[in-house]
C-alpha cells in the first residue's frame, strides 16, 4: 500500500502525507471479534496521572487478534484485509474450514481468497505459521513467540520483520528488528513474511489536531518548565539545562537502564547497534 500527498487547500493538508488505503477491502469489522476498550487517560486505578500527555482521542473498539495461531492443520481463507485503529499494521479476517473466524496480523502481499494454515509440517509460505524448528534458515518472519504457547510478542508492528539465521540445539538464533541477535526456543511459533503497511513510517500527520485524535496531548519540553517541575527547568532566558535527563533525573542519552542481572541476558548473543 502506498502513501499519497494532498493538495494544500488547508494548512493541515499542506504537509500531510497519508495512506491511500488501497489494500483495505472493507470498513466494517467482524462483530463477533470486536469488544469495547476503555481509555485510561494516563490515570491509574486511583485516578492519579502516571503517564503524562495522554488523553482524549477518537473512540475505538478493540479487535480480538489471534497471536497464538493454535488451530493447527486447519486451512483458513482470507476474507478481508482491514484497518485496525489499535495498531500500525493491517489485520486480516480469516475463515477456517470448520466455520470459525479469527483476525490475524496481515503480512505484506497477503490477498483476499488466499489460504493460510498453521502447523508443524506446513509449507513456509507467506501467512503460514510454523514452529521455528520447521522454518528454513534465512527466512523472513514476524509474529514471533518468546515462550511456547504464549502468543506472538516480537515483530508485530507495521513493516517489521526478523530473520531466522541459525539453529543451535533446542534454540533458534533470530536477528531481531532492533538488530539484536538472540536465542529463542525452536518450539516457539512464528509467521512467514513481513508485517503489512510498511509505508506507515512515511506518513506525516500534518497538523496537531490529528495527534489529538490519536489520544496524544501536547508534550512540554523539560527546559520550558520551572526548576520545581523538571531537573532541566529554570534558568535565565533560553538556557539549555545541562545534561538531557528525565523528570526523575535519569540521563536520557545513552544511559543504560537495563538490569545487569536480568535472567534473559544469557539468550542475547549480540546487542542491538546504537
Amino acid at each position: 500500500m502506498a502513501v499519497k500527498r494532498f493538495k494544500p487547500v488547508t494548512p493541515g493538508t499542506r504537509f500531510r502525507v497519508g495512506a491511500d488505503y488501497s489494500g483495505i477491502t472493507t470498513n466494517v469489522p467482524e462483530k463477533s471479534l470486536v469488544t469495547s476498550i476503555k481509555k485510561s487517560g494516563g490515570r491509574n486505578n486511583s485516578g492519579k496521572m502516571t503517564m503524562r500527555y495522554l488523553g482524549g482521542g477518537h473512540k475505538k473498539s478493540y479487535r480480538l487478534i489471534d497471536f497464538k495461531r493454535d488451530k493447527h492443520n486447519i486451512p483458513a481463507t482470507v476474507a478481508t484485509i482491514e484497518y485496525d485503529p489499535n495498531r500500525s499494521a493491517h489485520i486480516a479476517l480469516v475463515n477456517y474450514a470448520d466455520g470459525e473466524k479469527r483476525y490475524i496480523i496481515a503480512p505484506e502481499s497477503l490477498t483476499v481468497g488466499q489460504i493460510v494454515i498453521s502447523g508443524d509440517a506446513v509449507a513456509p509460505e507467506v501467512g503460514n505459521a510454523l514452529p521455528l524448528k520447521s522454518i528454513p534458515l534465512g527466512s523472513i518472519i514476524h509474529n514471533i513467540e518468546l515462550n511456547p504457547g504464549q502468543g506472538a510478542s516480537i515483530a508485530r508492528s507495521a513493516g517489521t520483520y526478523a530473520q531466522l539465521s541459525a539453529r543451535d540445539g533446542k534454540y533458534a538464533i533470530i536477528k531481531m528488528p532492533s538488530s539484536e541477535t538472540r536465542m529463542i526456543l525452536a518450539t516457539c511459533m512464528a509467521t512467514i513474511g513481513t508485517v503489512s503497511n510498511s509505508e506507515k513510517a512515511n506518513e506525516v500527520l500534518g497538523k496537531a489536531g490529528r495527534k489529538r485524535w490519536l489520544g496524544r496531548r501536547p508534550r512540554v519540553r523539560g527546559v520550558a518548565m520551572n526548576p520545581v517541575d523538571h531537573p532541566m527547568g529554570g534558568g535565565e532566558g533560553r538556557s539549555s539545562g545541562g545534561h538531557p535527563r528525565s523528570r526523575k533525573g535519569l540521563l536520557s542519552k545513552g544511559f543504560k537502564t537495563r538490569d545487569k542481572k536480568k535472567s534473559s541476558d544469557r539468550y542475547i548473543i549480540e546487542r542491538r547497534k546504537k
